[in-house]
């Protein structure tokens, strides 16, 4: 009976862990679709900006990226481009459009983390008021760099603006649509639903600005594949955490081909969910401790692991506390899957309602578990702690 009782509660306890996530999932929805966006009053200062584009091997779409930054600087402004290990025409392209380029050759510290870092340090002799971090693939709406430069100087907090990602414009990869349908959900209404609660946002790796000062509590060169992430959180522990900027918007689309759609988001998935497994209850613990409630509530934010793999991971707990229901006829943990299920089909359903539609129907919507099926073999490497190197997204 002992061994019954232990096994229940193994179970439930693992309920509980799950559950987390989608609490917050639930009031990270709820609160983006049921609140307005507090509307703060801006001053009339005029920063000095820089914008910094990493880039590597980015001929094929640089070109757009640095005309759209150009025509959004005022005089005194700096745009600054890292040819990071570039083999092709990047450099030439971007000192011919008028950018400050600086070349950076490393071929063992390979990554973003290390080229921003190269970035830094090159702009440090004649420090700007703020650094705006620019993909070399991004797309900035009207007004976007002024706007999140002026909220992170008058704030002294790095800022965030709108992410969207976007399909490829003609012969989208397979399953695309599950891809940015979630894309929507993490970069935008988790970010807004905690904006509209007073809560900070995770750094999503481009648009984002920083006053000066921020650099200096925090290392920028981790080499971390989810290097934004992790610096949203560092951020958060030195007390400036990020805040998003929901007026300012930047956009980029996901890779043409399949091979690159696939490397772009086994990138980002392993990065997040080894910061999960590695740094998250680490920094839950700290945040509780410290009384820092910002970290706790952006540690909280990157425990939500990917929709598809979260939808898989509570259908195996619903299945086994079905099971469990069966051989022993204790109901407990089927009756808190059933909960959880509701509430992460809940969170779901308003998140596609909001901003699912356009992009995936409710049949795509329901295959999102077979779709993270087909990534066990890279979720069990993430989990045995295999090491996965940073590789660049094939853009064609």
């Amino acid at each position: 009976m002992a061994l019954l009782d232990v096994a229940t509660a193994g179970l439930l306890l693992a309920g509980i862990v799950l559950a987390v996530p989608v609490v917050v999932l639930l009031v990270e929805i709820v609160s983006a679709l049921a609140f307005s966006s507090p509307q703060r009053r801006r001053g009339d200062a005029k920063p000095r900006l820089a914008v910094l584009v990493p880039a590597h091997d980015e001929a094929l779409v640089i070109t757009e990226t640095l005309l759209n930054i150009r025509d959004q600087l005022s005089p005194g402004d700096r745009l600054l481009v890292v040819a990071d290990n570039c083999t092709d025409a990047t450099t030439e392209i971007a000192e011919n459009l008028g950018a400050e380029v600086v070349r950076r050759t490393d071929t063992t510290r390979r990554g973003k983390s290390y080229a921003l870092d190269f970035g830094i340090r090159h702009l440090a002799s004649n420090p700007p008021d703020v650094v705006i971090i620019v993909d070399a693939d991004c797309a900035l709406d009207s007004g976007c760099l002024p706007t999140i430069g002026k909220e992170a100087y008058e704030t002294g907090r790095p800022v965030q603006a709108h992410y969207e990602l976007l399909a490829p414009a003609e012969s989208p990869p397979p399953r695309v649509g599950i891809a940015v349908f979630a894309a929507k959900v993490k970069n935008y209404l988790r970010a807004l639903g905690f904006y509209n609660i007073g809560l900070p946002c995770q750094l999503m790796g481009t648009g984002m600005a920083f006053p000066w000062g921020a650099f200096s509590k925090v290392d920028l060169n981790s080499g971390e594949l989810a290097e934004d992430l992790v610096l949203g959180l560092d951020l958060a522990r030195a007390g400036i955490p990020p805040m998003f900027c929901p007026t300012a918007r930047v956009t980029s689309r996901f890779p043409v081909s399949e091979e690159g759609s696939q490397t772009q988001r086994a990138r980002w998935e392993t990065g997040h969910l080894t910061t999960i497994t590695r740094r998250v209850p680490l920094l839950l613990s700290e945040a509780i401790t410290s009384r820092n409630w910002p970290l706790f509530a952006l540690a909280l934010d990157a425990a939500v692991p990917p929709l598809a793999l979260h939808a898989m991971a509570l259908a195996v707990f619903g299945v086994a506390s079905l099971i469990w229901a069966l051989l022993t006829g204790v109901t407990s943990p089927l009756i808190l899957a059933a909960a959880i299920a509701a509430a992460f089909t809940i969170a779901v359903a308003l998140a596609w309602q909001s901003v699912g539609r356009d992009n995936i129907t409710l049949i795509e919507l329901a295959r999102a578990p077979a779709y993270a099926i087909s990534k066990l073999s890279l979720y069990a490497q993430i989990l045995k702690g295999k090491h996965i190197s940073w590789i660049r997204s094939k853009r064609d």
